[in-house]
């Protein structure tokens, strides 16, 4: 009984701590999107030069998670993933001062030249977070199947999953502050409300076609917080430091590692293998590379980032822009749209296992025919911005049910021994979506509107609920499968 006390309160405690280590990883990505706005205004970078940076972060944070998992398979994760939480802090002082740096080398505070510099200084800073962003996931995509049993894998870790949406929602909130009551009053500098005039009239369009009384509003309030988006950074990165201290002291790698026994229902055989020459490989290719079901879980994830993605880099620009809010107001917006996530991801894990006896791929068929539903109704639908609002923010409650359940999926079909691996893959394809998302909407804004950007989210969503059909008879995990062939592996020695 007394064992059994001890794991709840450890299971329980890697459950908490995790989320909120996690959740401050967000805080130092997702602050970038509430930047945008703030670095189009001061300096008329466009959408697409924007979608570049992005798409080619994503892509970094998608290799490094694909790498991430093979090298956390051998070490400490505590100790990655408080080290790549401290480096992701730097990188975001980096950023913070990156104006700073790009006037040390061209000597000039604005201009085409001081522009150019500024947005390889933030790529680099970007690629840079985006690489050490990678040391987040795969740590905690092999500790929590080592404390949760695949029977409720899907309930507990969609509860660690709304991580993502706590940490996006913080950094919405705190940075929509921040962009909204710091930086200098600049509104009586008639030369920087005419450079900040010139950039949006460049950058969004249709700006000719706004009411005077909308187009001098949105002046002022970026001229007189002129400089705030630097603090985006700056504060989120100083949070960062005291996340990683209390990930290297507070998580625990294993039951294992503190004298308890291994969770019941995990075991794979695998030990029997223990210093077979080759066992390892083979194992991880028979569970991940050649597991059709993991392969599909990834593939899907493309379509699944497309979206999430989508709404959460872009929304701040979308909502500011053609639907006519505020910088405050738009981030308001998508923090709703990460609350409503937050219960959707819950939702999902629990009919995962109560409804569709862990089957997670069933769920996400469902979840994703919803998405499209709402992103429907949000794009081709005239309606009030509360309403309006309100319809993506049920958008996002079906959307993060896929994003969690993908990896929890692919975690249960790869068993616990190769689930950092398993969710290595299915993340690299995840920011392939993202990439392409951010390319995409970019180009597609800029070139057609912002209309014609959620049209083709729609199209994406219907692929993807469809990838998730044709996983219907998959089952629930594959430990089954993992000890067959272990079995076999011994037999052939």
């Amino acid at each position: 009984m007394k064992t059994n006390k001890s794991f709840k309160y450890w299971q329980w405690e890697t459950i908490i701590v995790s989320m909120v280590v996690y959740s401050i990883y967000y805080f130092v990505r997702k602050n970038f999107s509430i930047a945008m706005p703030g670095l189009t205004a001061e300096y008329g970078i466009s959408n697409t030069s924007f979608g570049v940076v992005i798409a080619i972060g994503s892509l970094i944070y998608g290799f490094s998670r694909f790498m991430n998992g093979f090298v956390v398979e051998k070490v400490s994760t505590r100790k990655f993933m408080a080290l790549g939480l401290l480096l992701c802090a730097l990188a975001n002082l980096g950023f913070g001062f990156g104006v700073d740096l790009s006037y040390w080398i061209t000597g000039v505070h604005e201009g085409p030249q001081f522009v150019n510099m500024l947005i390889l200084v933030m790529g680099a800073t970007i690629v840079l977070n985006q690489y050490f962003q990678g040391m987040g996931f795969p740590p905690m995509a092999r500790m929590l199947p080592q404390w949760i049993a695949p029977g409720e894998l899907a309930t507990k870790m969609s509860i660690w999953n709304t991580s993502h949406s706590i940490g996006a929602f913080s950094a919405v909130v705190v940075c929509g502050l921040i962009m909204t009551n710091m930086g200098a009053d600049m509104s009586g500098d008639s030369s920087v409300v005419a450079r900040i005039t010139s950039n949006l009239a460049a950058s969004i369009k249709g700006w000719e076609n706004l009411p005077l009384a909308d187009q001098t509003s949105k002046i002022m309030s970026y001229a007189s917080h002129y400089g705030a988006w630097r603090w985006c950074f700056i504060i989120p990165a100083i949070v960062a430091i005291g996340g990683s201290i209390l990930c290297f002291f507070a998580l625990k790698d294993s039951p294992q590692s503190i004298g308890l026994p291994e969770v019941e229902g995990t075991e794979t055989g695998k030990e029997a293998t223990e210093g077979k020459k080759g066992a390892h490989k083979a194992f991880l290719a028979h569970m991940v590379f050649k597991n059709k079901w993991v392969l599909l879980f990834a593939f899907a994830n493309i379509f699944v980032y497309v979206l999430r993605m989508g709404v959460l880099d872009w929304g701040p620009k979308f909502l500011t822009e053609d639907r006519g809010m505020n910088i405050n107001g738009a981030a308001w917006s998508v923090a709703v749209f990460e609350l409503t996530a937050i219960i959707g991801t819950i939702f999902a894990g629990w009919a995962t296992d109560h409804i569709f006896a862990g089957k997670a791929h069933r769920m996400c068929f469902f979840s994703m025919t919803g998405a499209v539903i709402f992103l429907g109704l949000f794009a081709l639908v005239d309606m009030p911005v509360v309403l309006s609002t309100m319809v993506l923010a049920l958008a996002g409650f079906c959307i993060y049910g896929p994003q969690a359940l993908i990896g929890i999926g692919a975690a249960n079909q790869a068993t616990k021994e190769a689930s950092a691996t398993a969710n290595g893959v299915t993340g690299i394809l995840g920011y392939v979506g993202s990439a392409l998302s951010a390319i995409g909407v970019g180009l597609i804004a800029d070139n057609f509107g912002w209309k014609a950007v959620f049209i083709t989210f729609i199209c994406v969503g219907v692929i993807g609920a469809f990838v998730f059909l044709s996983m219907w008879k998959a089952p629930r995990d594959g430990y089954e499968r993992s000890r067959k062939f272990t079995e076999s592996l011994m037999n052939n020695d």
